[in-house]
């Protein structure tokens, strides 16, 4: 007799035939858990609480008197409130889907009014605007029913064949095939730049393996030839080292030799020559001093021989003054005087016979006597 309902998550479980609900509803409502129900006196309904969704496509006037027909989408569900669920089961319970009947109903009118007040330009530009006012306008309106709209979409605009939007977008379309067709050229020309890049990146490749080939190719030959060349090369060295050789031992041969001349005959004759110039310088010192010695002895010879005969030749001047009249005015102090000058005068004769015998040997007047002597 009794049975436990439980109603699905996305529904409202809505119980008649007992106490009555909430502000005098005709029913009880139940979400979220379940009840016992007198399956007899009770009567059970279920009212989906899920997202429906409502298509609008209508013909409007806009601001400007031209005739847009446009299209919408309506997504809504019943409130989760109680007072929401009452409203909603009291007029859609035996027909659910004229929830979307009616609230494409309510919204077509609504979007007439907004597009009446609203020119194609904000109509297009705008479409955010658009919706956000039919949703503020609709929405006490979808109160009343139990309805909450979630989101309104615009799904198109078209003008027909009015051809105000196509030309309302001729200038940005031109501007847009402009900033197109100069896209494209870039590209083209960018293409342009990177086929030339490339081709002059292929043909400095190519430069640079011709040289390298060039290179490596120079590099073969020059060692093939220097491979070729490589024995005359070495022979021509080899025989080069040989007459360094044998010339170095032809320069130390005559060194040698040259040294055994210098020891066999320069070195005796300078020896002998040294001999003899110092013979030479030892007679003619000896012949020197043999000289100063006899000239030396000439001299002391004749000075003695002067002072043997000095006493004569005193003798012979006072001689000559026997006949002479020679007055004596001072006695024997004159007498004195004329004693000492003979003796004065035999001492001048003296010396100057020692300064005649001091004059260079050889000078010999031509009667043979040394020079100096009368």
């Amino acid at each position: 007799m009794f049975g436990y309902r439980v109603p699905a998550p996305d529904q409202a479980m809505l119980i008649s035939g007992g106490r009555r609900g909430l502000s005098g509803a005709p029913f009880r409502v139940v979400t979220g858990h379940g009840t016992f129900v007198m399956q007899v006196f009770r009567k059970v309904r279920f009212l989906t609480l899920a997202m429906c969704e409502a298509e609008v496509a209508e013909t409007c006037v806009t601001k400007q008197g031209i005739a847009l027909t446009v299209k919408a989408v309506i997504a809504f569900k019943v409130g989760n409130d109680t007072e929401s669920i009452v409203n909603a089961g009291q007029r859609f319970l035996s027909d659910q889907d004229q929830m979307s009947v009616l609230t494409g109903r309510i919204f077509a009118g609504h979007l007439r009014a907004i597009i009446g007040s609203m020119t194609v330009e904000e109509i297009v530009t705008e479409r955010q605007k658009l919706a956000t006012e039919v949703l503020d306008t609709s929405k006490a309106e979808m109160a009343k029913i139990g309805l909450i709209v979630d989101s309104l979409q615009i799904q198109s605009i078209d003008d027909g064949d009015t051809g105000y939007i196509a030309a309302m977008s001729a200038p940005h379309r031109a501007a847009i095939q402009r900033q197109a067709q100069i896209a494209q050229a870039q590209a083209t020309q960018a293409s342009a730049e990177a086929e030339q890049q490339s081709a002059r990146k292929q043909a400095e490749y190519a430069r640079e393996t011709a040289v390298v080939k060039a290179q490596y190719t120079a590099e073969v030959d020059r060692a093939q030839a220097q491979a070729a060349q490589a024995g005359p090369l070495a022979q021509a060295h080899a025989q080069q080292e040989v007459l360094a050789a044998q010339t170095e031992l032809a320069q130390r041969a005559a060194e040698l030799r040259q040294q055994q001349l210098v020891a066999e005959v320069v070195k005796p004759a300078e020896a002998e020559a040294e001999r003899i110039r110092v013979l030479a310088v030892a007679e003619a010192e000896r012949m020197k001093i043999q000289a100063e010695a006899a000239a030396s002895y000439d001299r002391v010879a004749l000075d003695r021989m002067l002072i043997d005969q000095l006493p004569q030749i005193v003798k012979e001047a006072a001689g000559g003054l026997a006949g002479a009249n020679v007055n004596v005015l001072n006695g024997a102090d004159g007498l004195g005087e004329i004693a000492a000058g003979l003796v004065s005068q035999g001492l001048t004769i003296l010396d100057s016979v020692r300064r005649g015998l001091g004059a260079p040997q050889g000078r010999v007047e031509e009667d043979g006597e040394p020079a100096g002597l009368e």
